[in-house]
């Protein structure tokens, strides 16, 4: 007999920045709000790697509980008892060090995406956490929408037919004048020390559209990772400011197009004027999805019939009115780590080890096409407890 009582999840959180904001003003909304009752989440600590009046400050932030310890490094927070699964929201350039240093403690992981930098990062990382009976999850939000859900089920019950093709893109227009991006070299999108560029900032997202339409959906005896082929425009710093990207499934008669770059915008009015951000064709008619590709409003059926049938879903987040009309969608993922961890999963269905492998793969391969070269640092796969990476450079 199942439980009454929701499943608590104690989660601490790694960095202070404005994604972890984010993502801990999800977990202090009622799950109601959403129709959940089975699991629910705290925030039992929170860590900065440079100072314990960064977190303090983060809690007031948020307008966290009191309760919740907190922490001036990242050593401190994984060695605390009472987490039961790390949210790792620094930059990707420092996922594998800091998802790493939470496995090596005991702690299960949600890490954002990019999940790391490289392939052979990702692969350590789920060999860790396999061998240590730990979840590890890449933070894909978007695939936990039921949005998402609801279009992956349309996809293999045939609503469309036979899908063939999938066109996704996420740009952001940021170009000026004088031909710059309108921000420092040290930002985090164009730094190489930071991992910066188009592709693992927002690409993923375009490419989260080609693989969870045109990959997750194949059998999974008969998976087939694409071939691919891309182009690559560098900017000043030689991070990727303009990214396409073919994603072939030869066997399978595929084709995914994902497009991501910061000098044109997917959406330029921030309206949805300029149409869909994802097109999912099959012989039968498409599904389009409204921008942007990482929280999409709204989808539409187009139908290939002679009443040019087309159903528009609206798909609004919910909110809590309660925590000031607060609600972004990051909850939903946070309640598959619940409900995982609940029935004794160190993986999601939704977005399986194999699968965030996959996609790394397929990125290594976009930034070796054109040639773009991150730091050592950012990118070997030894783990290092004492990494800058870990320790904030103390």
């Amino acid at each position: 007999m199942a439980s009454s009582t929701p499943y608590t999840l104690k989660w601490g959180i790694l960095a202070t920045g404005g994604i972890a904001k984010t993502f801990a003003k999800d977990l202090l909304t009622d799950p109601a709000i959403r129709d959940v009752s089975d699991v629910r989440h705290e925030i039992v600590a929170v860590a900065s790697s440079t100072s314990v009046d960064s977190a303090a400050n983060f809690i007031k932030a948020i307008d966290g509980p009191s309760s919740a310890k907190t922490y001036g490094s990242y050593a401190e927070l994984v060695a605390d008892p009472n987490v039961d699964i790390v949210y790792v929201a620094t930059p990707h350039s420092h996922h594998f060090q800091n998802a790493m240093l939470c496995l090596e403690a005991g702690k299960n992981v949600l890490c954002e995406k990019a999940l790391t930098v490289t392939a052979a990062q990702a692969r350590k990382l789920v060999a860790t956490a396999k061998a240590k009976n730990l979840f590890l999850m890449e933070a894909v939000w978007t695939r936990f929408f039921p949005l998402s859900i609801k279009i992956r089920e349309l996809i293999t019950s045939g609503a469309i037919g036979q899908v063939y093709r999938t066109s996704a893109d996420l740009s952001f227009g940021q170009s000026k004048p004088d031909g710059s991006l309108g921000f420092d070299d040290s930002n985090r999108m164009v730094n190489l020390d930071l991992a910066g560029g188009a592709l693992l900032d927002l690409g993923i997202y375009a490419l989260t559209w080609v693989f969870q339409t045109l990959y997750h959906t194949q059998p999974e005896e008969e998976k087939e990772a694409p071939k691919v082929v891309s182009a690559i425009n560098k900017y000043r710093t030689g991070a990727d400011e303009q990214t396409s990207i073919i994603c072939q499934f030869p066997k399978h008669g595929l084709m995914g197009i994902a497009t991501t770059g910061m000098r044109v915008a997917t959406d330029p009015d921030g309206k949805g004027s300029a149409g869909p951000a994802i097109r999912i064709q099959g012989a039968d008619g498409e599904i389009q999805v409204m921008p942007q590709a990482y929280r999409p409003p709204q989808y539409r059926i187009v139908k290939k019939d002679s009443a040019g049938t087309v159903e528009v879903v609206d798909c609004p987040i919910p909110t809590d009115p309660k925590r000031g009309g607060w609600g972004h969608g990051m909850f939903w993922e946070a309640d598959e780590c619940a409900r995982c961890l609940r029935d004794g999963k160190l993986e999601s269905a939704t977005i399986p080890w194999s699968e965030s492998i996959v996609i790394m793969e397929t990125m290594d391969q976009v930034l070796k096409q054109g040639d773009v070269q991150y730091p050592e640092v950012i990118t070997t796969d030894v783990f290092d407890p004492k990494s800058p990476l870990n320790t904030g450079g103390k």
